[in-house]
């Protein structure tokens, strides 16, 4: 990586920093500086539509429960519920019958014990025909171990945006826990992970979830779908993650993150689009993080936060239409970024001198930038755009695909092949060759479900 990349920043960075400086100046000032914020808008990211639809081919959708039924208990009212939660025991299997359920007051608290071996379930039969609606500051309070939550629709039904803060929230000894099938709208942090009292939620999943918001949200609290801090060894895979708009505070948003001094998170195969139905508003929303905007001490594993994360892994996701960073590396060590597809965002960003990361495999329509002593350990076969490339509206790397805007991600022409890491499936979860095309997949068809000619 030449020199020059580390340093010059994309157009839709500069852009909405021109317009930011010339603000409150004359007209003659605050004019040009819009008009020079449009074009370059413009030249970096096109003028995609707002899309009308989400991928249906990630995330939550009808399939056949994993769920054990050593014990079955049946509820069909919102009080039936809140009681069997206060009375479950490990192997309990909770099902809700079809229908919709609003809850206001207090948290759904998830104190009883599950075990390894039976788990508490909560659950709908089929995908689609429950619905949760919050009118809560948190749903789901989690603080005890080995629970499994899936197939619900759970919506946040709050008048102001700061009452509706997380669907769940993982917390202290609520090690083990899976979130799987479901579909989370309207809150701000979705799903809301860490420790307290020297505990930690650490081996939890979250797999195949959908994950949205219907507007932006009014709020200056975290915007972040996934917030996971402090808590280590976390599956977050399969997700569809979209949506998450800032309205209020610092107007900064990421789709996930983990940070506060855990180790081992995995963000494998996901779908994240910062914006799709909410193309175009104001503020800076990122991909996929380790580290985000940073911790307070007070809430980091050992208190310090030396770093915000170790050994993490950032594999086969696809990650699109971001206003900033695809990819966020901050004081976080030890980081691999493999086998990635990142459409329409700035770049991916290593940053500080306790960052090490490893880079191989990726499609980047934009550069990676290494500041403030940031280490890239190894940087082999990745596909990026010259940050002079993206002042003049040229993108090679969208030109790989049929429409990239409209995320129709058939290849129109095959991007390089890589030696590098083993992965044992892509985002398609099509199995990968030895030597593979670069990139989140090698077969988009797979992904909606054609079969291979």
């Amino acid at each position: 990586m030449e020199a020059g990349e580390r340093v010059n920043v994309a157009p839709r960075l500069l852009g909405p920093y021109l317009e930011r400086r010339a603000s409150g100046h004359a007209g003659w000032i605050a004019e040009p500086a819009r008009w020079v914020n449009r074009v370059l808008q413009r030249l970096d990211r096109g003028n995609p539509m707002p899309q009308a639809d989400l991928p249906n081919w990630v995330g939550a959708r009808a399939s056949p429960s994993s769920a054990s039924r050593l014990s079955s208990i049946n509820v069909g009212r919102s009080s039936e519920l809140i009681d069997a939660l206060a009375a479950a025991k490990a192997g309990d299997t909770i099902t809700l019958a079809p229908g919709h359920y609003r809850f206001s007051g207090r948290s759904l608290e998830a104190v009883r014990l599950g075990m390894e071996d039976a788990p508490i379930t909560v659950r709908a039969d089929a995908f689609g025909t429950v619905v949760l609606e919050f009118d809560l500051l948190e749903g789901f309070h989690v603080t005890a171990p080995y629970w499994v939550f899936e197939n619900l629709v759970i919506q946040g039904a709050c008048t102001s945006h700061d009452s509706c803060e997380h669907a769940f929230h993982v917390v202290g000894g609520a090690h083990h826990v899976v979130i799987r099938n479901n579909a989370l709208s309207d809150f701000n942090a979705h799903i809301k992970i860490n420790g307290s009292n020297g505990r930690f939620p650490d081996n939890g999943r979250v797999l195949n979830n959908t994950l949205t918001n219907g507007t932006p949200r009014k709020t200056s609290l975290p915007v972040t779908p996934i917030d996971l801090v402090a808590a280590s060894r976390w599956l977050i895979e399969g997700n569809l993650i979209a949506d998450f708009v800032k309205d209020g505070g610092d107007a900064t948003s990421y789709g996930a993150f983990a940070k506060g001094g855990g180790s081992g998170t995995t963000f494998a195969r996901n779908v994240v689009i910062c914006e799709a139905r909410l193309r175009g508003a104001p503020g800076r929303r990122v991909g996929l993080s380790f580290g985000g905007g940073g911790s307070d001490q007070s809430g980091c594993r050992d208190r310090k936060c030396v770093v915000e994360h170790e050994n993490g892994l950032i594999e086969g996701n696809l990650i699109a239409s971001c206003s900033d960073d695809g990819v966020y590396v901050n004081r976080s060590s030890g980081s691999k970024v493999l086998y990635n597809t990142l459409l329409d965002t700035a770049r991916v960003e290593i940053r500080f001198p306790e960052s090490t990361a490893v880079l191989s495999a990726n499609l980047i329509d934009g550069v990676v930038l290494v500041r403030d002593d940031g280490i890239l350990r190894d940087e082999g076969e990745n596909e990026t755009t010259s940050v002079w490339a993206l002042y003049l509206g040229w993108h090679p790397v969208r030109k790989l695909f049929v429409d990239a805007d409209a995320l129709d991600l058939r290849f129109a022409s095959q991007p390089p092949a890589s030696l590098g890491p083993d992965s044992e499936a892509d985002l398609c979860s099509s199995k990968r060759t030895r030597r593979t095309l670069i990139g989140a997949f090698e077969r988009f068809a797979a992904c909606l479900g054609t079969p291979a000619p």
